[in-house]
């Protein structure tokens, strides 16, 4: 799969809107079509535009491709997976017009593996439509990985009549307005030329042939709506607002189903605070400590961990825990914790804390303008 910049491979810009991208598509695979450039590079060309194409003019993909950029896109959709679901007819049609017999239609199904040959044999086999659902999980969950359960409501493909339509045992008849191709053929001749467009047909809708007994179960959709609990592997180090993707369990089609998105949310933590793979946190520490210096117990998204508060610390000093931070979540190893201390100057001392506190700020030597709290946490 390319890796290049698809906005730079179709020439258009990051914010053009989907006519644009349409616009700037035709115009370049009218180009480069190889029925029409019969130069070496052109097939690979065209290869590349189309993979642009089924990318920036599916709204999902693109959102992806604009996340991700090119290196991590490649990383989570393969070739296949970019044009499934990629919408060429309106193109095809327009191949099929510029090359008077329709081989351009033929041609661009062979480059793509066959993506055409359900048009050219008349049965339309249209995939299922996508579904996104939302989860929401704790900073915990997402440093260790979760498995979830969720319960969604989708079409599944008939099981009574395994999406036929038609109701087991009966017979289907030949549709007569396109004799079982599914395809109806209008021809016009413009002075020596003769041009030909194919159009699905109508009556029989693509299928090439006409139900005489619908099936009972799902009255004829080839569908029945169902709630299922599906188990979701959710991996440690996913960020908020990430998608994972599950194939195949979105609505039912007439060919294959469509793909169901999970977008994972993240809960506000109250203690933690998250910076990519990196986690912050507060700890307090009494002005004892901070001044003669001692070992701490802080807690981590794992349990806990001892840190050396060295003498005459200052409030807000930052200190690192290493690796005890959030899972990379495309490579080995963690992020850091950052511990920032805030030391805990008491309000209220008895007459005898009080006493002791102005004979040490004797010792220091501190003037009546500059108490001894000022000496000590001036930063």
């Amino acid at each position: 799969m390319s890796s290049k910049d698809y906005y730079e491979v179709l020439g258009v810009a990051k914010n053009a809107t989907t006519d644009h991208i349409k616009q700037a598509y035709r115009k370049l695979a009218m180009k480069y079509h190889p029925d029409v450039n019969k130069a070496q590079e052109a097939e690979e060309k065209f290869k590349q535009i189309s993979e642009a194409y089924a990318v920036l003019s599916d709204e999902q993909k693109r959102s992806q491709y604009d996340q991700f950029g090119p290196e991590g896109f490649s990383q989570h959709y393969s070739t296949e997976d970019i044009f499934k679901g990629a919408h060429f007819e309106d193109f095809e049609e327009l191949f099929r017009q510029f090359s008077f017999s329709g081989s351009f239609g033929e041609s661009f199904g062979d480059i793509f593996g066959g993506g055409s040959s359900g048009r050219r044999s008349g049965r339309r086999r249209e995939r299922g439509s996508d579904l996104l659902t939302e989860i929401e999980i704790s900073l915990e969950e997402v440093a260790q990985g979760v498995k979830k359960e969720l319960e969604i409501n989708h079409s599944k493909t008939c099981k009574h009549c395994k999406g036929s339509r038609a109701e087991p045992g009966s017979e289907k008849k030949q549709c007569d307005g396109c004799r079982g191709t599914g395809q109806v053929q209008h021809s016009r001749i413009a002075g020596p030329m003769r041009f030909v467009t194919v159009t699905t047909c109508n009556k029989c809708n693509g299928e090439g042939s006409m139900i005489t007994s619908l099936c009972k179960e799902c009255k004829g959709s080839g569908k029945t709506h169902e709630k299922e609990k599906i188990s979701v592997n959710i991996p440690e180090g996913i960020d908020n607002g990430m998608q994972i993707r599950l194939d195949g369990m979105g609505e039912a089609g007439r060919g294959s189903s469509g793909d169901l998105y999970v977008r994972v949310y993240v809960k506000e933590h109250k203690y933690f605070k998250r910076e990519d793979s990196d986690l912050y946190v507060d700890v307090p520490v009494s002005f004892t400590q901070a001044v003669l210096g001692d070992t701490i117990e802080v807690p981590t998204l794992f349990g806990k961990a001892k840190l050396k508060i060295p003498a005459g610390t200052k409030s807000h000093t930052l200190f690192s825990l290493r690796g005890e931070g959030i899972p990379h979540l495309r490579s080995h190893g963690k992020g850091d914790q950052f511990v920032r201390v805030l030391i805990d100057i008491p309000k209220n001392l008895t007459v005898k804390q009080k006493k002791l506190v102005e004979e040490l700020d004797k010792e220091f030597g501190s003037t009546k303008k500059k108490g001894f709290f000022d000496n000590l946490f001036s930063f």
